[in-house]
């Protein structure tokens, strides 16, 4: 087959409409055909329904670890935004490249697909993995089976290349995020009668309340690496009450913990159960056995802090050009695959102002730089 170009691959992606609640399994197929006509086997990693796919594939000799390049193929919502042109046809307008998810992050997609004809033509010495999943918007859901599956492995990769838009420039590290839901139970009566009920918005009030507190406590421990440089809480979502004249029986608020490297965002649901315990439960089950306060998690994944003297380290700096190491405000799966015991960095096309925007783009210069640094990569692997 002739070979495609990363920004006519990056037209052919997002072309596929993968938003999260959806399938990406069109997507998958075309990658999973594209490698196999370079004749490159791939491996797929089905979610429990069988709509969704994690794809595996790998270049080079089989018998050592080697560099992954990961990425995720969904994407965000459209809804609702204003967008000028359609969000799942590549427009090139100004050295532009326009379409949801050409920075988050199917540029970086395209350009490691663009790069398989280089990395099959050279003898390499240590081999690259292609990894791309599912539902990492949505909590870094996709790739668990995929680094489950390579846990058993002889010879699981020993380093991975996250390709997040970070504008080419080398990453380090990230929070952690840890999302969680707290469902209120109160006793509805008549608001004439309000002292006779147990008023959930009330209560979940005082637990957001409670959240604040512990929420300033965390910003005395600092980390200058990071913007902002402390562990943060915020509730974003708040459902209750039917009625101004009826006491509410039922509240729930989300809230999540962007966590430090290091630090058990945990330790904040923890803490907050431990207050409802033993400050709010009493006063309301006082009034009605009933109530109750419950919490439980939506989501979850680590932070990563990858050390600047690492293997790891050394390889990002060396693609990129640069040792002038960042950190990031948004988390990827990189704490996963660190947790996986694979040593893992950041670092690729567009960035993310970009991302999750209406008219969302990256630039024609950062993918030929993406590029530019894979070819880089193939003369690293092949020593």
């Amino acid at each position: 087959m002739s070979e495609l170009s990363s920004q006519q691959l990056l037209g052919r992606l997002i072309g596929f409409a993968t938003v999260s609640r959806d399938s990406n399994l069109q997507l998958i197929a075309f990658i999973r055909d594209y490698l196999a006509q370079l004749g490159v086997a791939s491996e797929l990693f089905f979610n429990a329904e069988g709509t969704k796919a994690n794809l595996f594939a790998s270049i080079g000799p089989t018998d050592r670890g080697g560099v992954v390049l990961s990425g995720h193929t969904d994407v965000v919502p459209v809804d609702g935004q204003a967008w000028t042109v359609d969000p799942f046809v590549m427009t090139e307008r100004d050295g532009r490249l326009y379409g949801r998810g050409a920075a988050d992050m199917k540029g970086f997609i395209a350009s490691v697909l663009a790069a398989v004809p280089a990395f099959l033509a050279q003898p390499l010495h240590t081999p690259v993995h292609l990894a791309f999943s599912y539902d990492e918007e949505v909590g870094c859901l996709g790739v668990r089976s995929m680094l489950e599956a390579l846990a058993e492995r002889p010879h699981k990769p020993r380093l991975c290349l996250i390709g997040e838009p970070t504008e080419l420039k080398p990453v380090l590290g990230h929070k952690g995020k840890l999302a969680m839901r707290c469902q209120v139970h109160g006793a509805a009566c008549h608001s004439a009668y309000a002292p006779y009920g147990v008023n959930a918005i009330e209560y979940a009030a005082r637990m957001i309340g409670k959240l604040g507190e512990i929420g300033q406590a965390l910003a005395e421990d600092q980390d200058a690496r990071f913007d902002p440089p402390f562990s943060t809480v915020q509730t974003g979502v708040i459902k209750g009450g039917r009625a101004l004249n009826i006491v509410p029986e039922e509240c729930e608020f989300d809230f999540e913990v962007r966590a430090l490297p290091g630090f058990a965002a945990e330790a904040v649901a923890d803490q907050l159960q431990a207050y409802a315990e033993a400050e709010l439960l009493p006063r309301m089950r006082a009034v009605s056995a009933a109530s109750d306060i419950r919490l439980w998690p939506l989501s979850a994944y680590p932070g990563l802090a990858t050390a600047a003297d690492s293997e790891a380290a050394r390889l990002v700096a060396l693609l990129s050009g640069s040792s002038e190491f960042g950190t990031v405000a948004f988390g990827t799966e990189g704490g996963l695959f660190d947790q996986a015991g694979i040593a893992t960095v950041v670092c690729g096309p567009g960035s993310m102002e970009q991302g999750h925007r209406p008219d969302e783009f990256v630039s024609v210069a950062q993918l030929l730089g993406c590029d530019a640094m894979l070819l880089r990569l193939v003369d690293y692997l092949r020593s």
